[in-house]
C-alpha cells in the first residue's frame, strides 16, 4: 500500500502534520494493513480522521471511521480491526454505508414527489384525471396529513407510524378524508415497491392499516325530511350552492365544485362536463332544471376567472371538510351522511318513481347496463329529452319539499331510435 507508514498510537498521532506543499495526506499504520490516519486542509482548518482502506472485487474502497480526537487511537484501531475482519469474510462496509445513505435519501416526501411526477405524465397522456392528481398531491404533500413522516426514510416507516397519522386525520378531518388519504398513500407505496425503493423484502405498510372509510355504509339513502333539512341548512355561499346543485343534478361533488362558466350553456339549458373532469372519461351533457339555473344565475361572475366556486388561488372549491362540518352543526340531529349519499338518493327516488333504468344511468353518466359492453357500442342515444323529463320531475319533488308549492313542468318524451 502506497503512502507513509508508522505505528499509529496516541503519541505519534498527536505529532502528525501535513508534509509541506500537501493539502490532503494519509499515513497508514505499520502494523495493521489498511488502517490509516488522514489529514486534510479545509481553508484555515486542519481536519483529522481515521480511515480504513481495502480492496474487494478488484476495487479499492475507503471507509471513514470517525474524527480525531473524538475517537482516539485505541478506539479507532479496534474499529478498524472489526471492519477489516468483515472484509476478509466478503463484506463491503463502504458499499453498505452508501446503500444506507441512499436509503435515507429516499424520504417519504422525496418518493411522493417522484410518484406525483409520474402521475403528471400519466395525466398528460390521458391516463390519469387532473382532479385525481390534484387531490392525491394534497394528501401526500400537505403537512396536516402525513407531514410528520415526510423526512423519514420510506423503508423506516412502520404500520404503527401510518396508523397513527390516519387516526389523527380521522379525528381532525373526518372519516372520509382519512380513508382517501390512506388510499393515496397506499397507492404511492405500491408504486415505490415496483420501483425497488422498499428494499430486498418490500411490503406496503399502508395496505395493512385499518381503512376508516370502509366502516361507512354504502347504501345510505337520504329521506325526504333529511333532504329538506339539508337544503334549508345550506347558506347562500359557495358550499351551500354546490350542495343544492348536487341535490338537483345528482353530479359528483368535484364535478360541481369545479364547475366552469364555459361548461354552461344557458340558451340550451345544459352543462357539459368534459371527459377530463368525469370519472369514466365520457363527456356528460346534463339538462338543467329551473331551480338549478336559478342557483347558477345567483353566482357572480368574476373577471378573468372561469370557475364558479372557490378562491382565485385554486382551481375550484376545495374546503369540503370544514364546510361540511359547519353544515352538520347547523343540521343538528341527523344520521351520519356524506355528499355522495345525495347522488344515491336521487337514483333511488327515480327508480321508485318509474324512471327507466337507462335514463337514470344517463343522468348519473354511468356506462353500464344499457350503455355498457357491446350494447353500448351500438346504442349511442343520449336520451336528452328523457333526462330532461326525469330531472323536471325531480325538480318538482324538491320544490314541493322545500317550498311547499307544486309546479309541474312537463316535457314530451320521444324514444330515441
Amino acid at each position: 500500500m502506497k503512502g507513509q507508514q508508522q505505528t499509529l498510537d496516541r503519541a505519534t498521532v498527536a505529532s502528525l502534520k501535513l508534509d509541506e506543499g500537501k493539502t490532503d495526506q494519509i499515513i497508514f499504520d505499520a502494523d495493521m494493513k489498511g488502517f490509516g490516519f488522514r489529514l486534510r486542509r479545509d481553508g484555515a482548518r486542519l481536519r483529522q480522521s481515521w480511515i480504513v482502506q481495502y480492496r474487494i472485487k478488484g476495487r479499492t474502497r475507503r471507509l471513514r471511521i470517525g474524527d480525531y480526537p473524538t475517537i482516539n487511537a485505541d478506539q479507532a484501531r479496534k474499529k478498524a480491526k472489526t471492519i477489516l475482519a468483515n472484509v476478509h469474510l466478503g463484506a463491503d462496509p463502504q458499499a453498505e454505508k452508501e446503500a444506507e445513505r441512499a436509503k435515507g435519501s429516499r424520504t417519504l416526501r422525496s418518493v411522493a414527489d417522484q410518484y406525483l411526477e409520474m402521475k403528471e405524465l400519466e395525466m398528460q397522456r390521458g391516463q390519469y384525471r387532473a382532479s385525481s392528481l390534484r387531490v392525491t398531491k394534497i394528501y401526500l404533500t400537505r403537512p396536516q396529513y402525513f407531514g410528520p413522516l415526510h423526512s423519514r426514510a420510506i423503508t423506516d416507516i412502520t404500520v404503527a407510524d401510518i396508523a397513527g397519522r390516519i387516526n389523527a386525520i380521522n379525528k381532525n378531518s373526518g372519516t372520509v378524508t382519512a380513508g382517501r388519504a390512506r388510499s393515496a398513500l397506499s397507492s404511492m407505496f405500491t408504486w415505490a415497491m415496483r420501483q425497488g425503493f422498499m428494499g430486498p423484502t418490500p411490503y406496503n405498510p399502508a395496505s395493512v392499516t385499518e381503512n376508516p372509510d370502509a366502516r361507512l355504509s354504502r347504501d345510505r339513502v337520504l329521506k325526504d325530511t333529511e333532504l329538506a333539512a339539508i337544503w334549508h341548512a345550506c347558506r347562500d355561499d359557495d358550499f351551500g350552492k354546490i350542495t343544492r346543485l348536487l341535490i338537483l343534478t345528482a353530479c359528483r361533488r368535484e364535478e360541481i365544485g369545479g364547475l366552469r362558466w364555459s361548461e354552461i350553456d344557458r340558451d340550451a339549458g345544459t352543462i357539459t362536463l368534459p371527459k377530463e373532469r368525469v370519472k369514466n372519461n365520457h363527456e356528460h351533457v346534463l339538462p338543467l332544471t329551473p331551480l338549478a339555473l336559478a342557483i347558477i344565475d345567483s353566482v357572480p361572475e368574476q373577471v378573468g376567472r372561469n370557475h364558479l366556486f372557490g378562491d382565485r388561488s385554486v382551481t375550484g372549491f376545495t374546503l369540503w371538510y370544514a364546510a361540511k362540518h359547519d353544515l352538520d352543526d347547523r343540521l343538528g340531529k341527523i344520521a351520519p351522511w356524506n355528499l355522495h349519499d345525495i347522488r344515491r338518493g336521487v337514483a333511488t327516488w327515480m327508480a321508485e318513481n318509474n324512471i327507466e333504468p337507462h335514463v337514470i344511468e344517463a343522468i348519473l353518466n354511468h356506462y353500464s347496463g344499457h350503455r355498457g359492453g357491446v350494447a353500448g357500442i351500438y346504442n349511442r342515444a343520449k336520451y336528452a329529452r328523457q333526462m330532461q323529463a326525469a330531472l323536471s320531475q325531480w325538480d318538482d319533488h324538491i320544490r314541493t319539499l322545500v317550498r311547499g308549492g307544486r309546479k309541474v313542468l312537463s316535457f314530451p318524451v320521444q324514444e330515441s331510435a
